[in-house]
């Protein structure tokens, strides 16, 4: 337990300091798990049941590494010829010209230069691949290209191909509350609400997932797609992932992406990945708090969770983010 004190005493110092009513960590090192931790209420009212193994917290947008993985069975299966081609090309009912020389490649990484203005007007902030600003559109058109492209939604055919052969039962885009579910805090003087959704399609987002099956998600890209004894997901398909994807950026600070994971490739300043974790380790968090990192080197899995949105909250948030990965990757540097 010494071994991840400071660990644990950072995700608890971000969890007073935030106002979020629960917190998990769940570590795992060379496959086998070396720290459970888990504090707090499922909501900021009294009485509130206490965070449990089974206590599944919202993911907010780390659910896009769900998306990423059915956009890489995509690519795999030839259904997505090429990340290089044209957005126009599968996507019929946007503006030609505006969407011009976007490829799936910018818009699983971010570099897509598109936007939804207030009234709902889709225009361009900069030419594709020339920025990277952290969007919604992009997750928006990809969901849906999947449920064409499969005539499934993207959490159902995960749910064929990966979470029922995995075991996976406390991972589920949520449509009725139940006890296991924790609220979201959105202001810490008010009491916190479930943020279930009318679907289960993946278009809102709904997934509730607990920190263990967190960290045995970031476990399955660890090993591969390898997990309980047999291959359930095509190594290839793991590779297309959590390798970087990103268009050769100017400017060097900028993200370094996969499909959506964080990927490290030489530390950039934008990055929410701290310089001190090796080249390699891949991470995806969300609004609400929850972090997976994978430390490939190391052969680590880091899964965090809290449950209050803008967790990190003002300017500090990209330091914070850093922080986290930094800490972490010093404790198993040694």
């Amino acid at each position: 337990m010494k071994k991840y004190e400071q660990i644990i005493l950072w995700v608890e110092h971000i969890k007073e300091r935030n106002h979020s009513s629960a917190a998990a960590l769940f570590i795992m090192k060379d496959n086998k798990v070396v720290l459970e931790h888990y504090s707090g209420t499922h909501s900021n009212i009294k009485n509130s049941p206490p965070i449990t193994a089974t206590s599944q917290f919202n993911v907010a947008s780390a659910r896009k590494s769900y998306l990423g993985l059915a956009i890489a069975y995509a690519l795999y299966e030839g259904k997505i010829r090429s990340l290089d081609d044209y957005a126009v090309d599968y996507f019929e009912e946007y503006d030609k010209i505006l969407l011009g020389k976007t490829t799936l490649r910018h818009l699983v990484t971010h570099s897509h230069g598109l936007h939804i203005s207030e009234n709902g007007i889709m225009y361009r902030e900069f030419e594709p691949g020339e920025e990277w600003a952290y969007r919604g559109v992009n997750i928006e058109m990809m969901t849906h290209l999947i449920y064409k492209l499969y005539n499934k939604s993207f959490p159902k055919l995960l749910s064929e191909r990966v979470f029922i052969p995995s075991e996976f039962k406390e991972t589920a885009w949520q449509t009725e509350d139940h006890e296991d579910l924790v609220k979201v805090v959105i202001n810490p003087n008010e009491e916190a609400v479930c943020k279930i959704g009318l679907s289960d399609d993946g278009t809102e987002t709904n997934l509730f997932v607990s920190a263990r099956e967190f960290a045995y998600w970031g476990n399955l890209h660890l090993n591969k797609g390898y997990m309980n004894g047999k291959q359930i997901v095509p190594k290839e398909v793991i590779e297309l992932a959590t390798q970087i994807q990103s268009p050769h950026y100017k400017n060097k600070d900028l993200p370094q992406n996969g499909l959506f994971w964080y990927v490290q490739r030489t530390p950039a300043l934008q990055s929410e990945i701290g310089e001190r974790v090796p080249e390699g380790s891949y991470q995806i968090l969300g609004v609400t708090g929850p972090t997976i990192l994978v430390i490939p080197e190391y052969n680590v899995v880091v899964a965090k969770m809290y449950n209050k949105r803008y967790n990190y909250g003002g300017e500090n948030y990209l330091y914070y983010l850093r922080e986290f990965s930094n800490i972490v990757a010093d404790t198993f540097a040694h």
